[in-house]
């Protein structure tokens, strides 16, 4: 068995699983911040409307 081998292959597997989750974390930060900005637009595009209640609804037909 080469021993320094498989210490340096599972090292550089646990340093890419690390880089992999930061990633993650950074773009599940990310998306949570659009998503925030998505709600805060469309609530006070709501509030500035001539008419709050057109368009407000949606009739889909199956």
């Amino acid at each position: 068995m080469d021993i320094p081998s498989l210490s340096m292959g599972l090292a550089q597997s646990r340093t890419l699983n690390e880089v992999g989750t930061a990633m993650l974390a950074k773009s599940l930060d990310n998306l949570e911040s659009t998503g925030a900005q998505m709600v805060n637009m469309m609530t006070t595009s709501m509030e500035l409307s001539v008419n709050p209640a057109v368009g407000a609804n949606i009739d889909v037909y199956l």
